[in-house]
């Protein structure tokens, strides 16, 4: 196969176009390709009024030989894309069926692939199924009214179901994990483009039918996938796992636990705490949600073609003159800011997407970096869950503040350190009740100072950045986990039969990542036992 890069045509060119394109590049007649398939595209902005669809393509043609021996470019080479190709080595039987814990992007594909290779997993999940919980999330926003298992936070796809779906990883793919991640997406109902631009994302509408997809598979290979099943205890002698408890009654015997449980199963950190598997403490951010209108942000990026491209997105970083770092996190390009509480008399907001991206606002989380030496010690909470606490106490501000509703202020009045008493040009999109208030008062000084100093100085990369009627929302505290559960080489805790995985566990950060790390804990799994009818 023939791989070429930095293909660049205008972005109203034709399909006809780009394979001239290609054809040109290898210096051949467009007869002569048999096939081609995009493998990347991304959009050069560099200059306003030139803008071009990048593409990297991968060519088949009648007679590779020959033509490669007539071409010397950096940018054309010959060879194959990494290839996911895994089979399990494992010899040990197992006695009891694997247990999954989690049916987020790290417990979904690891429940696919198990089941895929024969392994029979049982998938708990202690929220709903996703069409119940749609519907269960719907009504909260309607009425305040929460179910504690049943969330943005908890259920089926995990809290990536209610978010843009971002798929684009800083993780390596020299495996073809990666590729394999959104193949099977696309297996699943996820648009085919997430296969080449270089920032796939599904968006939460249309995430919701590939989850419940993989579901649907993972059921007919002989897997078992159980809803409103939550983890109660964990059932250990001599360090090494012998069963679990569902819903503080049921008792499953098992020697294979996949803890993939997200990183706001703060009961179940309490429960792994408790039973002795060895933690940390580790950093995380916290901030704000802050919308600007979709169209600054696209002409700002694009200049004036934007309408003819995608909704654009914006990723920024500054070091603030008190030490923290500030940063954009989740961008949300014509999205929605939403209520993604999970615990009663706590709030915490986050950002959602559909895959059309065509919401009138713009919102991204801008958030500040903070660590251990900034949680309090509390009486009672070990050590390791001070990160929660710390967490716990900002959203519970944020509650009271708000009396159970998003509270929200205007740039121009968190400067002034004034509730904001009315919304300017830009209209909040929300989903949830919100109120006016002051956000100064549900965020440590510090975070708030380096925000406004963000602010001002990402309105320099992008002018109106720092609009004193730009909307915030707080607070946004679920970042990352903020804990790590230790794991060895072979991806087990010090508890024998128990891996820890995924975004709660502290290995990933976000849909694609997080995916991956499931993968591994199915080869880990895998390279120790066989799969069978022994259980």
């Amino acid at each position: 196969m023939i791989h070429i890069s930095q293909l660049k045509l205008k972005i109203d060119h034709s399909e006809d176009e780009l394979k001239q394109l290609i054809a040109k590049q290898l210096k051949i007649s467009s007869q002569v390709i048999l096939s081609y398939t995009i493998e990347k595209k991304s959009i050069d902005a560099r200059k306003k009024n030139e803008i071009f669809y990048v593409y990297h393509v991968a060519v088949k043609v009648e007679d590779e030989t020959k033509i490669m021996k007539k071409l010397h470019s950096p940018s054309i080479t010959v060879g194959e894309k990494p290839k996911y190709d895994y089979k399990p080595t494992g010899a040990e039987p197992m006695k009891n069926r694997p247990v999954v814990v989690g049916m987020g992007p790290a417990g979904l594909y690891c429940g696919l692939m198990l089941a895929r290779y024969g392994y029979a997993p049982i998938v708990i999940e202690r929220g709903d199924d996703v069409n119940h919980r749609v519907k269960e999330v719907e009504h909260f926003w309607k009425t305040g009214e929460l179910d504690n298992n049943c969330n943005v936070q908890f259920g089926e796809g995990g809290a990536g179901t209610f978010s843009d779906g971002k798929l684009n990883t800083m993780v390596k793919d020299e495996t073809g994990r990666g590729t394999k991640v959104l193949e099977i997406f696309a297996e699943h109902g996820a648009p085919e483009e997430i296969l080449y631009l270089n920032k796939p994302h599904i968006g939460t509408d249309k995430l919701r039918t590939v989850v419940q997809n993989i579901r649907n598979e993972i059921i007919s290979l002989g897997g078992e996938v159980r809803f409103r099943n939550c983890l109660t205890h964990i059932d250990i002698k001599g360090q090494k796992l012998q069963g679990i408890e569902i819903n503080h009654g049921e008792y499953l015997a098992c020697d294979t636990l996949v803890l993939a449980i997200g990183h706001s199963a703060r009961d179940t950190f309490s429960l792994i705490e408790r039973i002795g598997l060895n933690l940390s403490v580790k950093s995380f951010a916290i901030g704000l949600r802050m919308e600007h209108p979709q169209s600054l942000i696209s002409h700002n990026q694009y200049g004036e073609m934007y309408e003819k491209l995608p909704a654009a997105d914006y990723k920024l970083t500054h070091q603030a003159n008190n030490g923290r770092a500030v940063y954009s996190f989740c961008m949300c390009p014509g999205g929605f800011v939403v209520n993604s509480s999970s615990e009663e008399g706590s709030l915490v907001v986050n950002g959602m997407s559909n895959h059309a991206r065509d919401e009138m606002n713009a919102n991204s989380a801008l958030i500040v970096t903070v660590t251990p030496d900034d949680f309090p010690k509390v009486d009672g909470i070990p050590d390791v869950l001070t990160g929660v606490e710390f967490q716990r106490k900002w959203e519970r501000l944020a509650y009271e503040l708000g009396n159970g509703r998003i509270p929200v202020q205007l740039f121009g009045d968190l400067l002034r350190d004034k509730e904001s008493d009315t919304i300017g040009h830009i209209t909040p999109n929300i989903k949830g009740n919100y109120t006016l208030a002051n956000l100064r008062h549900c965020l440590p000084d510090y975070v708030i100072e380096a925000i406004i100093e963000g602010v001002f100085a990402f309105d320099k990369k992008i002018p109106g950045f720092a609009d004193k009627e730009a909307v915030l929302s707080g607070v946004e505290t679920r970042t990352s986990s903020p804990i790590r559960i230790h794991r060895d080489e072979r991806f087990e805790s010090n508890i024998a039969g128990i891996y820890p995985c995924g975004e709660g566990a502290g290995y990933a950060g976000g849909i694609t990542s997080a995916a991956i790390d499931g993968i591994k804990i199915f080869e880990a799994i895998t390279k120790r036992y066989k799969a069978g009818k022994e259980y």
